[in-house]
């Protein structure tokens, strides 16, 4: 059995650089990610006026209540979703003028819905170019909350934002959602608003979050389900054996059911109190809808040709909108491996097949190196245009990753 260090969780890492900085009270983050996503937020918090200290696994937030210590500042959001998303609400508690901006990957991500909602709740958002993008103002003079409606269809990160943005508004806010993707994101956000002490009612699609504020806390970040992703589908295609500690049964992150995905297809799965182990066997096709776990979508895709079946992934249309089109990009890569592949909007089918050496298109994208990595422990010579995207997410990928494989 091989045991595999995962570095923290980027979706856990963010939400709690927002909670600590929302708490009244120091919080101590500890084995938050060190990456450039995390990084960036971080870099964000200190401009807006928090006190940020980042020390050798453990990171110390001084909290704000009544928002950024500033009434005003720029803050440019690198390639980080969360960041460029999670920010523009949390200033919206403060008051001031504040402006944000991005990297052109992050510039071309909308975040219209969260716009939109942000001006129903009387938050003045200017955007410089196309509406619903970076760059972007906000001028606020606090948020008394009320009632808003959101379509979260793209991304639950909209939802998200609110959800945290809600303790902080005089009144509280109850928002009903039209549609939503990626849902166990959202329970990683509910989770953790009760670890900072507030409690949000959900009726159907409708969250009611109570005013109050948050209560500053030691939080351990658990390890990226995501990123775990990678070396699960590693053990499914070598035939090896992997387990990752700290990712049990009570993991917060959905994406850790992407082993169930694994073993629908032929797998050994074992999911423990506080560790998942998969064990490689002998892959066959099927079809599997990976809505809520869409970001593991491509791990599938860059094994799929070594299954004895089709792969067919369904309902994923939001990976069109990442830091790529990540459906497109999948299907490009695999056919410049020579295998058979089908898209729609959003669905891809995969034919089995050899795959032969090629240098993937990674379009700046971390998610699509880290799974051709894994295609390449059976295809030799894969090689890729920008292998250090992955300092996204994951800066010593490629030497974890190597040293795993032997």
């Amino acid at each position: 059995m091989t045991f595999v260090e995962i570095p923290g969780s980027k979706s856990v890492t963010a939400r709690a650089l927002f909670l600590a900085a929302a708490a009244d009270g120091t919080t101590a983050l500890v084995r938050p990610l060190v990456s450039d996503d995390t990084e960036g937020f971080a870099e964000g918090l200190l401009a807006l006026g928090y006190e940020v200290a980042r020390g050798a696994g453990e990171w110390r937030v001084g909290g704000r209540p009544a928002g950024p210590g500033v009434d005003g500042a720029r803050v440019f959001c690198r390639d980080g979703a969360t960041t460029a998303r999670f920010l523009p609400a949390l200033v919206a508690a403060g008051r001031g003028t504040f402006h944000f901006d991005a990297s052109a990957q992050m510039r071309r991500r909308p975040l219209g819905p969260l716009t939109t909602a942000l001006r129903e709740l009387g938050v003045e958002v200017e955007c410089h170019g196309e509406d619903g993008h970076h760059p972007l103002s906000v001028r606020t003079d606090g948020v008394k909350g009320g009632e808003v409606t959101l379509d979260a269809g793209l991304s639950s990160q909209y939802l998200t934002a609110l959800l945290l943005l809600g303790p902080l508004t005089e009144n509280g806010l109850r928002i009903r959602v039209t549609d939503l993707v990626s849902a166990p994101y959202v329970e990683i956000t509910l989770a953790m608003m009760r670890s900072f002490g507030v409690e949000v009612e959900r009726e159907g699609n409708t969250f009611h979050v109570p005013p109050g504020g948050y209560t500053a806390t030691r939080y351990a970040i658990e390890p990226d389900a995501s990123t775990a992703s990678y070396f699960f589908a590693a053990a499914a295609v070598t035939g090896r054996e992997v387990t990752v500690r700290g990712l049990g049964r009570n993991a917060l992150q959905g994406d850790l059911r992407f082993v169930e995905v694994l073993e629908k297809l032929g797998a050994e799965v074992e999911v423990g109190a506080d560790a998942t182990t998969v064990k490689g066997g002998a892959l066959t096709g099927g079809t599997v809808n990976m809505r809520d776990i869409s970001d593991t979508m491509p791990t599938l895709a860059a094994i799929a040709p070594f299954a004895s079946g089709p792969v067919r992934i369904e309902d994923v249309y939001n990976t069109r909108v990442k830091e790529c089109d990540r459906l497109d990009a999948c299907a490009e890569n695999l056919r410049r491996l020579g295998i058979d592949v089908r898209t729609g909007r959003d669905w891809i089918e995969i034919r089995p097949g050899t795959p032969k050496a090629a240098e993937i298109a990674t379009h700046g994208d971390h998610r699509i190196v880290m799974s051709f990595a894994v295609t390449g422990l059976r295809t030799p010579g894969i090689t890729f245009d920008d292998p250090g995207c992955v300092r996204k997410t994951f800066p010593g990928f490629h030497q974890a990753f190597a040293a795993w494989a032997g």
